[in-house]
C-alpha cells in the first residue's frame, strides 16, 4: 500500500488519510470487524507514502477507528431505519466512505469539507443524485442553504472537533441549533488526558507536524448540557467498550485501561 507522495495537502487535511487507511487493513484481514471495500479500492491507488504510517501508528489507535466507523455505521442505520429519506451530513468528511456501507437507496447524503480536501476526495468518490460535495468550511453557514430537507437530518463528525478550541465546538453547535433545530449529531471525543495522548502518539510518530495538534478535550461530555438547554446528550460511551473482546489479552489490557480512563468516547446528542 506504500505510493510515492504525491499529494499535497495542509496538515491537518493530511490526516484524513489515517482512518482511510486503518479501515483498508482491517478489511484485508481473515475476519474483518469492519468491511470497506470502497477504502481498500481507494488506498490501492492513491499516491501517498503510507510507510510512516504503517510503521508508527500503534496497534490500539487503529483500533480506534474501527471502533468509531462501527459506531457510526450503526447509529446511522438506526437513524435511517426510522426516517428511510432523512439527510445525513458528513462534516469534515475528507476521504470517509460511509456513505457506500450504509446507504438504504433512498437517503440523501451532503459530504463537507474544505476546498482542497474536497478536491481530493473527488479524484477517488463520485456525487451522485442523493450524494452531494460541499466545498465550504462547516463555520460557513451558507452550506446549511444547500440541505434541501431540513425536518430529519443527522450530522456525523468523526474526527473533526478535535481541531477546534471549546469556543469553536460552542459556536458550531449554537449554528446547528439555528439552522436544523430537532437534529441529532453523532461524534467522536476525548479528555484532556486523550488529546495530549493523541498528539504525542499519532501526530509525532505518525509523521505529522504540530500545525495538526489536538485542542478540545472534555472529560464529561454531560458538561456540554450546560452550555445551553437546547443540548440533549442521548447516549456516551468510552471507544473500545463494545469491541474489547474481540482483540488478544495483550490489547485488550491498552483498552480496559484506556476505557478506564475515559481517553476516547463516542456521543450522540440530539439538538431540542
Amino acid at each position: 500500500m506504500t505510493k510515492s507522495n504525491e499529494i499535497n495537502l495542509g496538515s491537518v487535511q493530511e490526516t484524513m488519510l489515517l482512518p482511510l487507511w486503518g479501515r483498508a487493513v482491517e478489511t484485508l484481514k481473515p475476519k474483518p470487524l469492519l468491511v470497506d471495500k470502497k477504502a481498500v479500492e481507494i488506498i490501492k491507488s492513491i499516491p501517498y507514502d503510507f510507510s510512516t504510517i504503517s510503521t508508527n501508528i500503534r496497534k490500539l489507535t487503529r483500533a480506534s477507528w474501527i471502533a468509531r466507523s462501527i459506531f457510526f455505521d450503526k447509529k446511522i442505520s438506526e437513524f435511517i431505519k426510522a426516517y428511510p429519506e432523512a439527510t445525513i451530513v458528513n462534516v469534515g468528511c475528507g476521504l470517509d466512505t460511509t456513505f457506500d456501507r450504509i446507504d438504504n437507496g433512498i437517503i440523501k447524503w451532503i459530504d463537507l469539507d474544505l476546498p482542497d480536501a474536497i478536491e481530493l476526495r473527488k479524484q477517488y468518490l463520485q456525487e451522485k443524485d442523493r450524494r452531494r460535495f460541499i466545498s465550504k468550511s462547516v463555520f460557513d453557514t451558507t452550506w446549511y442553504d444547500e440541505i434541501p430537507d431540513k425536518d430529519k437530518v443527522m450530522l456525523l463528525i468523526a474526527g473533526v472537533l478535535y481541531y477546534f478550541d471549546e469556543s469553536e465546538v460552542k459556536k458550531l453547535f449554537s449554528e446547528i441549533h439555528t439552522h436544523l433545530p430537532a437534529a441529532e449529531i453523532i461524534f467522536d471525543h476525548a479528555s484532556r488526558l486523550g488529546i495530549k495522548l493523541s498528539n504525542e502518539q499519532v501526530l509525532k510518530r505518525g509523521g505529522m507536524n504540530e500545525s495538526a495538534y489536538l485542542k478540545w478535550g472534555i472529560d464529561n461530555i454531560y458538561e456540554i448540557e450546560k452550555w445551553d438547554t437546547y443540548i440533549k446528550v442521548i447516549s456516551n460511551m468510552t471507544m473500545y467498550k463494545e469491541h474489547r473482546k474481540n482483540y488478544p489479552l495483550t490489547k485488550r489490557i491498552g483498552m480496559n485501561i484506556a476505557d478506564r480512563l475515559k481517553v476516547m468516547s463516542l456521543a450522540h446528542i440530539r439538538i431540542i
